[in-house]
């Protein structure tokens, strides 16, 4: 026994087939008035696709979306810029430690990298045959000026020079001058001298172990002060017309919640990245406490410069890449998609340079509803003139079928 249910399922189905294959049969006509050999496309856009159709909608249907208005307005834009860095040494403040001598490592002062180092501290004392054969003639030179002090006097400006030329010899290697001093004065040769520091900072490189033979110009030590630090970061390139060295800047930072540290632009790259289209720009920050170390991540706020000018909300404007659009409010009601020019922003409205005047009603929310339903219309319009895409409304004579009558197929 067949059970309701089933008959309603059976009489729906069958009436799904017999709709689906009278539309076959209606689409599937041809007529001689509208018979074609292929689609015009230029016939379809001059139908509608090539243009943004006005859009008619009623206030029910409005309220249905969401659509909301806005004028067209002048205002302040000014928005901070907003980008991430990370915490550098201020390069001006590096410095390397060498030696003007060759010698050999007796004993290391700094031995590990990342030591605190003081202005004037012992870094290492070195042993170079060199310093201790100029010291040995300056002990010379100062025993010949003693013993020729009833000689004439050109022989004591000759041993005055001697003694002069010792000492310069010295101090060209770098030796301090209290050494050169105790020398002379002593008559003692010191086997080792002391290479000092002469900044303050961190070893934040270390190139040089105890015992090691070193050669003049090689790199012992790199120094860095961090009283001072740089932050770097990438800025987009659209905002580089904003960005003033001198301005203000407030650095975050991820490891000290809560800590704000004020600073300057110091410098701005000459060069825009290709791939990432950024250009780096530099900060300067003081760091007495020494609080920032370089690897910090830092997020860096710029005041962007305050200007008065043309904008609508951001959510007014659909940008789709290869243009921009609104949707004008026109004094019959309708709804015109109207192409515009954008330029600066803030985080709530866009600058308007070109396709809007001051007063100008737009559409600031539901736009892109509004959008599908110009694109649908565009689209509908346009299907008009293929074959079968009969546009006509209900109830008015189509001239080329009355006066081209068909024969319905069998």
């Amino acid at each position: 026994m067949i059970t309701i249910r089933r008959m309603a399922g059976a009489i729906a189905l069958g009436a799904t087939v017999l709709a689906a294959g009278f539309a076959a049969w209606r689409w599937g006509r041809t007529d001689p008035a509208t018979d074609h050999s292929g689609h015009d496309m230029a016939t379809m856009q001059a139908g509608g696709l090539a243009a943004d159709p006005v859009v008619t909608l009623a206030a029910a249907d409005q309220r249905l979306i969401g659509v909301t208005f806005a004028p067209a307005d002048t205002v302040s834009l000014a928005r901070q810029i907003r980008l991430v860095g990370i915490v550098g040494y201020d390069e001006s403040r590096l410095s390397t430690v060498t030696t003007r001598v060759e010698g050999f490592v007796e004993r290391l002062g700094v031995d590990f990298t990342g030591r605190s180092v003081q202005a004037g501290e012992v870094l290492l004392e070195l042993y170079a045959p060199e310093v201790v054969a100029a010291q040995e003639e300056l002990i010379l030179a100062q025993r010949l000026l003693r013993e020729l002090d009833s000689a004439s006097a050109e022989a004591r400006l000759n041993a005055a020079a001697m003694v002069d030329a010792a000492q310069r010899r010295l101090a060209a290697w770098a030796v301090p001058a209290d050494v050169i001093a105790a020398v002379a004065s002593g008559g003692q040769v010191r086997r080792t001298f002391p290479l000092r520091s002469t900044a303050t900072g961190f070893a934040v490189e270390k190139s040089v172990t105890a015992g090691q033979r070193i050669m003049p110009g090689d790199p012992l030590y790199r120094l860095a002060d961090l009283r001072i630090v740089w932050i770097e970061g990438d800025v987009y390139e659209r905002d580089l017309a904003d960005i003033r060295l001198g301005a203000p800047v407030v650095a975050r930072f991820t490891a000290l919640p809560g800590v704000a540290r004020r600073g300057t632009v110091a410098y701005l790259y000459p060069s825009v990245s290709a791939a990432t289209r950024t250009a780096r720009v530099r900060v300067s920050l003081p760091n007495t406490d020494l609080t920032l170390k370089p690897g910090m991540y830092a997020t860096l706020e710029l005041a962007r410069f305050a200007r008065a000018a043309l904008t609508i909300p951001r959510s007014a404007a659909l940008v789709t890449g290869a243009r921009t659009l609104v949707f004008l409010k026109r004094p019959d009601g309708r709804f015109e998609p109207r192409e515009v020019t954008l330029g600066g922003s803030d985080d709530t409205r866009y600058e308007v340079i070109a396709g809007l005047a001051l007063g100008d009603t737009v559409v600031a929310s539901g736009t892109f509803l509004l959008d599908a339903e110009s694109n649908l219309g565009t689209m509908l319009g346009g299907m008009g003139g293929m074959p079968g895409m009969d546009m006509t409304p209900a109830g008015t004579a189509h001239p080329a079928r009355d006066s081209h009558p068909t024969t319905p197929r069998r």
